[in-house]
């Protein structure tokens, strides 16, 4: 099977690496030249090219841009496709995507690795970033099953854990594990780098450890992609915005009024319910 990556950064090159380890041919297309070159170099891909004509041999293509470009994307790729040919993406937003792409091509299967790091780029490109995490896949009433079974198939194949659910559960979910977060986190970097005291301000940074590290991680990630999950996941971000600064409200009060038991109270539900968002039980 030959399968077509568009975007040869992170996520479009690790899963170069691991589809063509799983014996896949893989064809690469990056907008310059030079990643393509490097592409080839790396064994990323077997084949690359800026030109999306190469992808006429694929018979699954993965679009790996930013959510604002995969639609446009698509609509470049169309000429050049069989009309068999199944794209997916790999956006973490699904609704709009979906929306946009299942009345111009039958054999579109929304889709969502949950698998990242703070780096990006094809230098950043790893093996085995998607094994034992979720993978998830948005089919619609549409979608034909024999190209979700096959975008399943692959996604196997990488080790990870494939789950299925409406693009708009989706979006309501990764809104409050994912996007939530990461603005959660950009808020605690502001707050800190706010600091009056310039001494102050100079002695956090050097005592700042696991914890600050931990927390902040993801709010000081790739500022494109958080500006694209909170364009096009508005709703539900906003949602879950709002339901944190309501128990962010309640912290503060039970502070104010040095309510210690509704505080450890609260401390402890947390402490009891977070596993369960980790697997660890």
């Amino acid at each position: 099977m030959n399968i077509g990556i568009v975007g040869l950064g992170l996520i479009g090159g690790s899963l170069g690496l691991d589809l063509r380890a799983a014996g896949y041919q893989v064809l690469g297309i990056a907008r310059r030249e030079q990643t393509c070159v490097d592409a080839i170099a790396r064994g990323v891909v077997d084949d690359a090219s800026v030109d999306l004509a190469l992808l006429a041999a694929a018979d699954v293509v993965f679009v790996c841009t930013p959510i604002s470009a995969i639609a446009p994307t698509v609509q470049q790729l169309i000429p050049h496709l069989s009309a068999n040919a199944i794209i997916t993406d790999v956006g973490s937003v699904k609704k709009p995507v979906v929306e946009a792409l299942e009345p111009i091509w039958t054999n579109f299967v929304g889709g969502h690795p949950m698998a990242g790091t703070a780096e990006s780029g094809l230098e950043a490109a790893q093996t085995q970033l998607f094994a034992g995490k979720a993978y998830v896949l948005t089919p619609v009433k549409t979608t034909p099953p024999a190209a979700v079974n096959i975008v399943e198939e692959i996604a196997r194949s990488l080790k990870a854990k494939i789950y299925q659910c409406r693009p708009e559960d989706h979006d309501r979910a990764v809104a409050w594990i994912s996007h939530l977060p990461v603005m959660v986190s950009a808020g605690l970097i502001n707050a800190c780098i706010n600091e009056t005291d310039p001494a102050v301000l100079e002695l956090a940074q050097q005592l700042a450890s696991s914890g600050f590290r931990d927390t902040s991680r993801v709010g000081g990630g790739n500022p494109e992609l958080g500006v694209m999950m909170a364009r096009y996941n508005r709703g539900e971000l906003l949602r879950s915005l709002q339901q944190y600064r309501t128990g962010l409200d309640q912290i503060i009060s039970q502070i104010e009024r040095e309510d210690w038991n509704a505080l450890q109270g609260k401390l402890s539900i947390n402490q009891q319910t977070r596993p369960k968002f980790l697997n660890l039980e």
